[in-house]
């Protein structure tokens, strides 16, 4: 019996193994040729820096001295090299000193050596002597055809397979001869003996082992087949066996498959009733949150009218003629009013995080100042024994950039929630450039919190305790909204506590610096301060005064005065103080606990005083020391920062329902320039425009007869004001709202209730102050 020979063993034994040597061996080719193809590619970028190094110094002098011949010469050198096809030499006014080019050398090979080391590099080197390193004189610009590298590493790739290729078919035919010796004629021989036998035959002839393959695999295929001729006989007969039972089998699992199709029918049915209550669950979960963005908002519109209001006319009667007492309690009234307006913008806040619709800005703005603007608002809360006290690095930027609105939330919270908590002590706001950011840390030295109730606390309307609430108040929603803050801006609040050894949160926030600091102008004199060494203002004044020339020192409140002769005294202990008059003739600087000033018999016994409540700002210390130490060469008194300057802003249009925020906005809008007219409601504004003209439409938005959205949207449709602006001023927070109003034809928004400072820049960006005539 012949076989063919490709289908013999031994050849496509042969062929298996050469194929695998074949791509065995492409393959460690393929890497070599990578490897050199790498090199290669660096060898470019390396030879072509030794050439622009070579050449620097001399191109360095001949752009110092503006030689165009030799200039030439240089770049007529360069373009010797085979990879430089054009040298150019420019001077530091970009002048041309020298430029010459040839065409790159044109082959089959070069659009793969395109294709691997692109047709074209551009190398430059700015030229400079070595005396001179910051002097820039001119730049060198060696064009490059990497043709010349490219070439060199195909001849290289293209022996490395052709040697490959030689490799394997010597192999192939080694291989091919050895396995057709070895293999195929000694199994061709026990073929030819197999043919020739006969199953049937019960009295079978034993086959005989080929010579030297007794013990080998031809071996055991003949002592299987020998032993399989036996048994043959055997296995018909347990094939019979297995066939009648698979028949039985075959009977069982169609029978299983029936129940098993019926039992899927009936879970397909409940799956069907599943989808249709998981949809209607859906519906009834959408139409909630629908309704609850409804009551949010009306809500927020409710609340907020009125507290426009009350705001709006707090803040103008503190522009009136008041007396200390009625300016101070109608200033706590308006502080109070501004909790309440925060207080209604964390519920809101919450509301957007659950939507996902929270919004921050990136304007620059400056930190310290908010930080200690807020510490200054929440500076009534704290308790007459207990030491706030702002501490910002003098090297803290100006100005970063932020969403200030936001960071002042989380400042609020972190110190409202400090010193509602502390009674004795201090309460430091630490701010500081790190990094990547910010870093601002509110301590306490108050009741702490304990280990298990730290991860319940960032839970919105959730505290540490029970009794917590009881005790000292609170919503539950500040550390919650500031955890989610902190996590929007791409930052991270972290908490260290102890119950009963106070508290440390610190709000990394990833705020760039946008204006470096600004060092204010040195002063000259001597400070002394009167304070315990661990007291707040000790580390204050410590970390300022000296980086603005004064000369400082502190003394305990035991400590004699004898040997100084300060310039001003400095204490936040009123009790020191009575001793050293007239003793000590120094101005004195008093620093006190919110509305702790000292009554006038005993300030005028320690006179000339002076008194500022914590936490001390730096500008407003500053200011007091340039005053105190007689820097200032000329002072403005409160009566002419007082004076409006001859500006006007022209006629406003006001239209607005509600008589107290007419009261309000018409007060505001006059102390700011504005002639002002007023319109109850969209359909009177409209007769308003067509009797004159306006610079600027208020416009509310929920109004009897024609609301705003219609009178904004009739304003533009007519065509005849299109350069109008339209300024929305709605109680409406929500998102949606500000979208609803541009789609109406508004040009902006501001939500009730508003301060007059946030009026001002409304009228700033759309009315121009101009002079009345």
């Amino acid at each position: 019996m012949d076989i063919k020979f490709t289908n013999r063993l031994s050849y496509k034994q042969a062929r298996l193994t050469v194929l695998v040597g074949f791509l065995l061996g492409t393959l460690l080719s393929l890497l070599q040729i990578g490897i050199d193809y790498a090199s290669e590619d660096a060898s470019i970028n390396r030879e072509i820096h030794a050439l622009l190094e070579i050449s620097h110094n001399p191109a360095s002098r001949i752009a110092y001295n503006i030689d165009a011949e030799l200039a030439q010469e240089l770049t007529l050198g360069l373009l010797r090299s085979p990879a430089v096809i054009g040298a150019q030499l420019i001077d530091n006014n970009d002048s041309v000193l020298a430029s010459v080019r040839r065409p790159g050398q044109q082959s089959g090979y070069r659009v793969i050596s395109d294709f691997l080391f692109g047709a074209q590099r551009q190398f430059e080197d700015r030229l400079y002597l070595d005396h001179m390193p910051g002097e820039a004189l001119g730049t060198l610009r060696l064009d490059i055809d990497t043709y010349a590298f490219g070439s060199r590493f195909l001849r290289r790739a293209e022996v490395t397979l052709l040697n490959g290729f030689a490799r394997s078919l010597i192999l192939t035919g080694i291989l091919l001869a050895l396995f057709y010796v070895m293999l195929t004629k000694p199994l061709v021989r026990v073929i030819r003996e197999l043919s020739r036998s006969d199953p049937r035959n019960s009295q079978q002839a034993r086959l005989e082992f080929p010579a030297g393959h007794e013990h080998d695999e031809i071996g055991v295929l003949v002592k299987v087949a020998n032993q399989q001729f036996e048994n043959m006989a055997t296995e018909i007969r347990q094939r019979r066996n297995a066939e009648n039972r698979l028949t039985d089998y075959l009977g069982q699992l169609e029978n299983i498959v029936s129940a098993r199709t019926m039992e899927l029918k009936a879970i397909n049915s409940r799956l069907s009733q599943s989808n249709e209550e998981l949809q209607h669950a859906r519906t009834t979960a959408l139409e909630m949150a629908e309704a609850r963005s409804a009551f949010l908002a009306n809500m927020s519109h409710e609340i907020r009218t009125p507290l426009n209001g009350l705001l709006g006319m707090i803040a103008l009667s503190l522009d009136s003629p008041l007396n200390a007492e009625q300016r101070q309690q109608l200033a706590i009234a308006h502080d109070s009013g501004k909790v309440l307006v925060e207080l209604l913008n964390d519920i809101l806040d919450l509301s957007k995080f659950d939507a996902g619709q929270l919004e921050l800005e990136r304007i620059p703005f400056d930190l310290g100042a908010l930080i200690e603007d807020t510490a200054n608002l929440l500076s009534q809360n704290a308790a007459p024994s207990v030491e706030l006290t702002c501490l910002i690095d003098p090297q803290f930027p100006a100005l970063v950039l932020g969403d200030p609105t936001r960071v002042r939330q989380i400042v609020s919270n972190l110190l409202s929630n400090a010193l509602k908590f502390t009674r004795f002590g201090r309460v430091d706001v630490r701010l500081k450039q790190v990094a990547d950011g910010v870093r601002i840390e509110v301590c306490d030295t108050g009741i702490g919190i304990a280990q298990d109730a730290q991860v319940k606390i960032f839970q919105p309307f959730t505290q540490a305790g029970a009794g917590i609430t009881r005790q000292f108040g609170g919503t539950g929603l500040g550390l919650a909204l500031t955890y989610n803050l902190c996590e929007a801006m791409q930052g991270r609040l972290i908490i260290s506590s102890e119950a009963g050894f106070g508290s440390q949160f610190c709000a990394e926030l990833p705020l760039p610096c946008h204006t470096p600091a600004v060092t204010p102008q040195p002063l000259r004199g001597c400070i002394v301060a009167l304070t315990t060494a661990d007291s707040g203002l000790a580390e204050l004044l410590n970390s300022l005064l000296p980086g603005w020339g004064l000369d400082y020192h502190r003394r305990n409140l035991d400590d004699s005065l004898a040997n100084l002769d300060p310039d001003l005294l400095i204490s936040d202990c009123p009790q020191c103080l009575f001793g050293l008059r007239p003793g000590l003739a120094a101005p004195i600087l008093l620093v006190t606990a919110y509305g702790n000033f000292l009554p006038s018999e005993e300030a005028s016994a320690l006179a000339p005083l002076q008194q500022q409540a914590r936490p001390l700002a730096r500008t407003a210390l500053y200011q007091t020391l340039r005053r105190t130490l007689q820097v200032e060469t000329h002072v403005i008194d409160d009566a002419q920062l007082a004076t409006p300057a001859l500006q006007g802003r022209g006629r406003i249009l006001l239209v607005e329902d509600n008589p107290v925020n007419q009261l309000v906005a018409k007060g505001m809008l006059g102390k700011l320039g504005c002639e002002v007219s007023v319109a109850a409601h969209g359909g009177e504004a409209l007769g308003l425009l067509e009797q004159g003209s306006f610079e600027l439409v208020l416009m509310d938005c929920n109004m009897p007869v024609m609301d705003g959205y219609e009178a904004s949207r009739q304003i533009r449709q007519s065509g005849r004001w299109p350069d109008l602006p339209i300024v929305a001023l709605t109680a409406n927070a929500m998102p949606e709202e500000r979208e609803r109003c541009r789609a109406a034809g508004m040009d902006d928004y501001l939500a009730k209730p508003f301060r007059r400072e946030e009026l001002a820049a409304l009228l700033d960006r759309w009315v121009p102050l101009m002079t009345k005539p």
